[in-house]
């Protein structure tokens, strides 16, 4: 598909693709990138993360003047937040969205996210909601809201807006909210964090309609890492203790993170985060999910199995 006739007045728009070893996926989310109905200037760069770069990439998915593909190594701390940066850091956009390797948008992803953004409210970030392909089954995630707030977000992560949505004024993001944080374990909820420093500055914009489809399952490099998860689990609630002092808020990540060391089979561990999470809010259903994996291990695989063919997680 041929990108429109760029119009002078459209913002431009970078978009920042962190790839390390899914060559088939990431052609097929440039080309969904290349392919949008935006009528502005599109630069994508995809950052390579510890391994070779595809130099015909571009050439392969059609890359035009106006959608311009550029290829980047990693600069900075290895892993998918120092990725993201390196590709942040190179752009000069007006605007910069995020797209990860093995996700893909619809063409007017970008057109209705500018349309969001150049509002007289002008937001710093504009999220969309997302269609989840679990191993060929979809299944559609909304957020039920048009504005996302600090609160909303420490009560839960709120997964419908993962970082293949997110779209951000580029000075508020390098100037104001921040880089992605480089200190999580293994690079784990950095969505998450930057949603929470972004949405402590001001309200989230959302467009509640799914404008970016979303991979699930083998393709996804973090599905069952458990001990980084965990770790990353207790970093958010060190550094943002507004997750803690909400007693719901604080149950679902313990229960979360007694559901990991259950799957990791670390039985102590687990046994230590189900007390807390049941003390925190009795009827938090992870701590009952815990306690089927912790009886029988392999309950985990068909736990997860199931919650995604549905598009959710623990």
């Amino acid at each position: 598909m041929n990108a429109p006739p760029s119009r002078p007045s459209s913002p431009s728009v970078g978009v920042v693709i962190p790839t390390h070893s899914r060559p088939e996926l990431l052609r097929r989310a440039v080309a969904a990138v290349v392919a949008q109905d935006y009528a502005g200037v599109i630069e994508t760069v995809v950052v390579y993360d510890g391994t070779e770069p595809d130099p015909h990439l571009a050439a392969v998915v059609g890359a035009a003047p106006e959608r311009p593909v550029r290829i980047l190594r990693n600069t900075r701390t290895p892993g998918l937040a120092g990725t993201r940066n390196t590709g942040i850091l190179d752009l000069d956009t007006d605007y910069i969205a995020f797209c990860d390797d093995d996700d893909h948008w619809l063409p007017e992803k970008i057109t209705r996210q500018v349309e969001r953004a150049t509002r007289p409210d002008r937001p710093e970030m504009v999220t969309c909601s997302i269609t989840v392909d679990y191993d060929g089954r979809r299944s559609d995630r909304l957020a039920g809201t048009e504005t996302v707030t600090h609160a909303d977000l420490t009560r839960s992560i709120l997964a419908m807006l993962p970082p293949s949505s997110f779209f951000f004024d580029r000075a508020a993001l390098v100037e104001r909210i921040g880089l992605v944080n480089e200190e999580l374990p293994e690079s784990q909820l950095e969505d998450w964090d930057i949603k929470l420093r972004a949405s402590s500055r001001r309200p989230i914009a959302h467009i509640d309609r799914p404008l970016t489809i979303v991979q699930w399952g083998r393709s996804s490099l973090f599905a069952r890492r458990w001990k980084s998860k965990n770790e990353g689990l207790k970093w958010m609630l060190k550094h943002h203790p507004a997750i803690v002092a909400d007693r719901r808020a604080a149950a679902r990540v313990y229960g979360q993170i007694a559901f990991g060391a259950a799957a990791d089979g670390d039985r102590a561990e687990s046994w230590r985060w189900v007390r807390r999470c049941v003390r925190a809010d009795p009827r938090q259903w992870r701590a009952v999910v815990t306690l089927a994996v912790l009886a029988h291990p392999p309950n985990a695989e068909r736990v997860l199995n199931a919650l995604h063919q549905f598009g959710r997680g623990v």
